[in-house]
């Protein structure tokens, strides 16, 4: 998809409860945008498959994580509806699953066009083909999460500038 001259260029992120991973991609890119580019020409947002964690904040953890690294994660989680099809150019789901839920939700075939996975964007850590959710897991998980990120985000920024 191109949206070079888009503007202003609409990202979503999305996870199964937009508390962990999508939160994490929406800040990291944001600072990413901030420090390489002009915000003004960007709308970037996270949302949930699920609802059970809407109006909370990210989980403690990942804020932890996110905050030693210089993130503060303030996004309270929202679940996405079938109108952030209309409003986002680019949709991008952590996990197959979040893939397959989003393609299940989207109205039209040029809706399903916008979905992509956020491991389209890795150059490293190549054995990965998703962000692992590190909910369940210590805090390699979410450091892990992080890594995978904060690379992904840095390519997302250079194919879409």
């Amino acid at each position: 998809m191109n949206l070079t001259e888009k503007k202003p260029r609409k990202i979503l992120f999305i996870c199964l409860g937009n508390i962990c991973r999508s939160p994490a991609a929406e800040e990291l890119f944001r600072q990413v945008v901030e420090r390489r580019g002009n915000i003004a020409e960007w709308e970037i947002d996270s949302a949930a498959i699920g609802s059970w964690h809407i109006g909370q904040l990210p989980d403690k953890r990942m804020r932890i994580h996110a905050a030693r690294r210089g993130y503060d994660l303030t996004h309270h989680a929202r679940q996405v509806s079938v109108a952030d099809f209309d409003r986002f150019d680019l949709i991008i789901g952590m996990d197959s699953s979040n893939i397959s839920d989003l393609k299940e939700l989207a109205p039209s075939p040029e809706a399903e066009a916008k979905i992509v996975p956020m491991a389209r964007y890795f150059t490293m850590a190549t054995r990965y083909d998703h962000v692992p959710d590190p909910y369940y897991e210590g805090a390699e998980g979410f450091e892990l999460v992080l890594d995978l990120l904060e690379s992904g985000c840095e390519n997302l920024y250079n194919c879409l500038s």
